[in-house]
């Protein structure tokens, strides 16, 4: 059996904050499906904190290999093509984490999670931040920030939304958001957290746990 102590305590202290936030989203004990996994560091962390019974799958056979081999329950695929082998309420928890602006059918993708899990729970860059508009304004080019951070020519990045365009994708979906929240790239959360308009403008990324209606 492979000693998976070591890699597990590195991954949580370095863990992402947006992996971080959604791991206190997450109930002890959970079922959960982590799409576009990584190598494997939120299911690490839930698996030795909330004893969760959590499972990935990636597309970057590298990252699967490196999870594989530190004993986490990974297989090869994505969200595009993958989902709808699984059966529905499957899991408690799905979780897509900053990977919704990358697939080629979105709101395909947000079905198919709310399909197999009780819950999802997505995190996106938001594209509504004030720095991202005000490049877009004055400079007349596709945005750099610390959470877009490649050039366009190079990122994956396909669907680029806002928070305001995330609640409203929900309300045409009819999904309930039970949780959301704005944070910044140095783990403060928005104090306006209530107001879209304000998350939205100041927001860097934005969380969300939402249910069917």
């Amino acid at each position: 059996m492979p000693d998976t102590h070591a890699p597990i305590q590195y991954v949580a202290k370095n863990m992402r904050l947006d992996l971080r936030l959604i791991a206190e989203m997450v109930w002890p004990g959970a079922t959960v499906l982590d799409i576009g996994c990584g190598d494997g560091a939120l299911l690490a962390h839930l698996t030795t904190t909330k004893g969760a019974d959590a499972r990935g799958i990636e597309i970057d056979m590298a990252e699967v290999t490196e999870a594989v081999a530190n004993g986490l329950a990974v297989i090869h695929g994505d969200a595009d093509n993958d989902l709808a082998f699984y059966p529905d309420a499957a899991f408690d928890f799905v979780i897509l984490s900053r990977t919704l602006q990358a697939v080629e059918k979105p709101r395909e993708v947000l079905r198919q999670m709310l399909r197999i899990g009780q819950r999802a729970i997505v995190s996106f860059p938001n594209f509504g931040h004030w720095q991202v508009r005000w490049q877009l304004g004055t400079g007349g080019r596709m945005p750099m920030t610390g959470t877009w951070h490649r050039a366009w020519f190079e990122t994956p990045n396909i669907h680029p939304c806002t928070i305001r365009d995330f609640f409203d994708l929900c309300a045409l979906e009819g999904y309930v958001v039970e949780q959301w929240l704005a944070v910044d790239e140095n783990g403060l959360r928005a104090p306006w957290r209530r107001s879209v308009r304000l998350a939205n403008l100041f927001g860097e990324q934005a969380l969300f746990l939402l249910r069917r209606g």
